[in-house]
């Protein structure tokens, strides 16, 4: 990793400083390499029948299903962060989360954000869902002004709960639509093959079909929302009666776990987490 990425991010991130592992364009190596340690066995890949990555960890999904290499994934998010931090330093903007009571109307509330922007002088505002994480919770996008009308006026629109989120920028949104360029470039230049196992897009919530389709989609997830809850069902619908099966969460913390819950109780059960850290520390001892 630290001859793709020119850099020591092992030491940055057990080291710091926190904020340099903050940014963009270090935190998102970062959380590929976490979601990615270690080897796979080809009969982990045989037993599993399916596969997929919250934003960024996309990647890490395709590398575990055999479609891209370590290498060259860990190289395009690289591109991917720093053209996405570039992005964000451009306009003041962020990511708010959002939990709704079941009349909020989360289109109608960014559609009045955007006017309040527009009362400001802003020209052609950002506010929009950026991710779609369970129901009754969203993540909105967008310029700072906006995120904050909301948290100002969050009784009026039925919210419960809001919180900013730690990123720099309004990813998911066409705030970032000069970072699609170079990720499409990079894309275009490796290798990529067709999963061995069903890998779900971020964009729509369905499979991969083949290469091509992957790298459209991957450049396309940029500036688009990221269809978790919709993903979350199209993985676990199953016929009444058929069992679920055993779900991985790889990487550090357990948020897609709790999201899991939310989504769909019944295949949570049969949920575990892996993390790469914790399994060392038990070898060690």
């Amino acid at each position: 990793a630290e001859k793709v990425l020119g850099y020591d991010l092992l030491s940055l991130s057990l080291e710091g400083p926190q904020d340099e592992l903050d940014r963009t364009q270090h935190c998102q190596p970062a959380v590929r390499l976490m979601c990615g340690l270690g080897s796979v066995s080809m009969q982990v890949v045989a037993n599993c029948v399916a596969a997929a990555g919250y934003s960024v960890g996309e990647f890490a999904a395709l590398v575990f299903a055999g479609a891209m290499g370590f290498a060259e994934a860990l190289y395009a998010v690289k591109v991917r962060a720093e053209a996405m931090q570039k992005a964000s330093e451009a306009v003041p903007s962020g990511m708010l989360s959002v939990i709704g009571r079941r009349e909020a109307n989360y289109k109608f509330a960014c559609l009045e954000a955007r006017k309040h922007c527009e009362s400001l002088g802003i020209e052609n505002p950002v506010c929009e869902i950026s991710n779609y994480l369970f129901p009754d919770s969203r993540v909105i996008a967008g310029h700072l002004q906006a995120l904050e009308f909301l948290q100002e006026n969050a009784r009026k629109y039925y919210f419960t709960r809001t919180k900013m989120l730690p990123v720099s920028g309004a990813f998911h949104t066409r705030l970032m639509e000069p970072a699609a360029e170079p990720l499409a470039e990079v894309l275009n230049s490796i290798e990529i093959e067709k999963p061995l196992v069903c890998v779900y897009s971020n964009v729509d919530g369905k499979k991969y079909m083949h290469s091509k389709h992957i790298r459209k989609l991957l450049v396309k997830q940029v500036v688009s929302p990221v269809m978790w809850e919709q993903t979350m069902h199209a993985v676990y619908e199953r016929r009444q009666g058929t069992e679920f099966p055993y779900t991985y969460e790889v990487g550090p913390g357990k948020q897609l776990g709790a999201v899991l819950k939310k989504c769909n109780s019944k295949a949570w059960k049969q949920y575990n987490h892996v993390d790469a850290l914790e399994d060392e520390e038990a070898a060690k001892t």
